[in-house]
């Protein structure tokens, strides 16, 4: 039964996206069977993964129009993908009014547990219904955290959006795991964000560190993940170990 993982973070601009398209990719190559979600109107994770942001159906047909999840799945090379767009935007306005409005993505992902081991969701940068669609449908929150001062500020925001979640909305949710992006070993800065984080969250924080690599960047324009798009890169090496040691905290090997 598969493990959904929200990937989450208040604040924009964290890796949401890239640690989504390329966990996606380096636990397909370890043979396990996953899913990724896009539940981010700006559709980047779509794109990430090579898939055309205009096709139908898509996350919008899920919460909106009744379409059932498995008819919206696009297979690629780099893992299964539910794409959305733009029109997603419109999704939050239009399930305000919707009966059991925070548990639709959960019922609509449930019939798909036992087809995958692994399904990611990709959070938009706010808490807006969709998000907590988002974390209502997890099993845990997966949360990328920028080594930079503002970082501090938005992971104390989430932990409270987390309590809030587990009193009114799904008591089993955790965190399963912190993982420090855009981390620069030449600056004192970035340890000593890291350092922080490792004080509040302890052995929740990976000891994978995701590098500042220009790869990274480069890789979503050409509609691959970094580990697909220059596979010895530093940021590549780095996700393939992040999603060795996400395995083997799941899965205990």
């Amino acid at each position: 039964m598969a493990r959904i993982i929200a990937v989450a973070n208040q604040k924009g601009g964290v890796g949401k996206t890239s640690t989504c398209v390329n966990l996606t990719f380096a636990l397909k190559k370890r043979g396990r069977k996953v899913l990724l979600v896009d539940c981010d109107a700006q559709g980047n994770a779509t794109s990430g993964m090579g898939v055309d942001k205009g096709r139908t159906p898509n996350m919008y047909s899920i919460l909106s129009q009744n379409v059932s999840a498995k008819e919206c799945i696009v297979r690629t090379p780099y893992g299964d993908v539910i794409p959305t767009n733009k029109d997603l935007s419109g999704a939050s306005v239009e399930l305000v009014d919707m009966d059991d409005r925070e548990y639709i993505l959960k019922n609509a992902l449930e019939p798909l547990r036992n087809e995958y081991d692994y399904i990611f969701i990709d959070c938009p940068p706010s808490l807006e219904l969709l998000t907590v669609n988002a974390l209502a449908a997890a099993d845990s929150v997966l949360v990328p955290v920028q080594c930079e001062y503002y970082a501090l500020e938005g992971i104390a925001d989430l932990t409270t959006t987390i309590k809030m979640i587990n009193a009114n909305i799904n008591p089993k949710l955790e965190i399963q795991g912190i993982v420090l992006t855009m981390f620069d070993s030449r600056t004192n800065f970035s340890e000593q964000v890291a350092a922080e984080i490792t004080r509040f969250f302890g052995d929740k924080v990976y000891k994978t560190r995701i590098p500042r690599n220009i790869r990274i960047a480069e890789a979503p324009s050409h509609g691959k993940p970094v580990i697909a798009y220059d596979r010895i890169s530093r940021g590549s090496a780095a996700y393939i170990k992040l999603g060795m040691e996400l395995v083997k905290q799941v899965e205990g090997k």
